[in-house]
Formats: C-alpha cells, structure tokens, sequence
C-alpha cells in the first residue's frame, strides 16, 4: 500500500470512530471501557512480542516505550472504569457520604 492509501484510511477511520462514539449514551460507557481495557490488554502483549523481537536499540526503546504507554492507558482505562461503577452503588449501611 502506498503511504496516500495509509493516511486516507487513517483518516476516514477517524471520522467513523468519532461518529460512532459520540453517538454512545451515557449509561452504555462503563461496558465500552471495560472491552477498551481488554483491546488495551492486546495492545500491551503486542508491545512485549514486539521488544522481544527488536534487533535496533531504536526499536528496542521505541518498543519499550511502547510497552510503558500501554500500561498506562490500560492501567487507567481500569482506574476509570472503577470509578464509574463506584457511581452506580449505592450507599451502604451505616456510611454517610
């Protein structure tokens, strides 16, 4: 594929993502996260399969930092998602908050 194919699929890709995720409601954003945080999951081992593999200290560090960034969206996307399930609890017994 020539580089024009690429970037005009990158493109169209990003219209169809926003288009699809701004018609989301609300109370559907707490599945989605969840299935983003196991994509993200995929993304993480993909990076640790890509390190192994690198032959260049450019593509071991850009690999690395692959693998950093992963773990943080992943690890977030979890954190987030935990705190939009917080939200749908009610209160228990004897707390006042």
């Amino acid at each position: 594929m020539d580089a024009m194919a690429i970037v005009s699929i990158f493109v169209l890709a990003v219209f169809v993502g926003f288009e699809v995720v701004s018609k989301v409601s609300s109370t559907l954003h707490t599945p989605l996260m969840s299935g983003a945080n196991a994509i993200h999951g995929v993304i993480l081992v993909g990076a640790i399969i890509v390190a192994d593999h690198s032959e260049t200290n450019l593509e071991l560090g850009l690999s690395l930092a692959a693998i950093v960034l992963a773990t943080i969206n992943m690890v977030g996307g979890f954190v987030v998602t935990d705190r939009m399930l917080e939200m749908f609890k009610g209160n228990k017994k004897g707390t006042d908050k």
